[in-house]
């Protein structure tokens, strides 16, 4: 008997203020390689998920994110107030229900993440 591997579902974290980079921009949207931390965090996840199980976790300038990752085709989950890291997941919660199989929760802000360390 062959077993499938479980689909994946991802999470990405990128509602959070990103105060420490004393900017008024969403940690997120800085740029790193050409292209917004957040892109890059999405081009990784989508080697282990279609974008359909790709969410991401939206609050601060949840507007300029959307707009940034517009051509991805992932999903958005707004967190209307950031109250932390579990506060985040937990507001996925109704999106994320019937979906089964794995949850990999990433960092927005972790643009060197490689796929083959998701893989693994």
């Amino acid at each position: 008997m062959v077993l499938m591997p479980s689909p994946v579902t991802v999470v990405i974290l990128a509602a959070g203020l990103g105060t420490r980079m004393k900017s008024r921009q969403a940690k997120v949207l800085h740029r790193a390689g050409g292209k917004a931390l957040v892109e890059h965090v999405v081009e990784t996840a989508l080697h282990i998920a279609p974008a359909e199980r790709i969410f991401v976790v939206v609050g601060h300038q949840a507007d300029r994110v959307r707009e940034a990752l517009a051509s991805t085709g992932v999903g958005f989950i707004e967190q209307a107030q950031q109250k932390g890291t579990g506060h985040a997941v937990l507001a996925g919660r109704d999106a994320l229900a019937g979906l089964g199989g794995r949850l990999v929760v990433l960092y927005g802000d972790s643009p060197l993440l490689r796929p083959k360390r998701l893989r693994d």
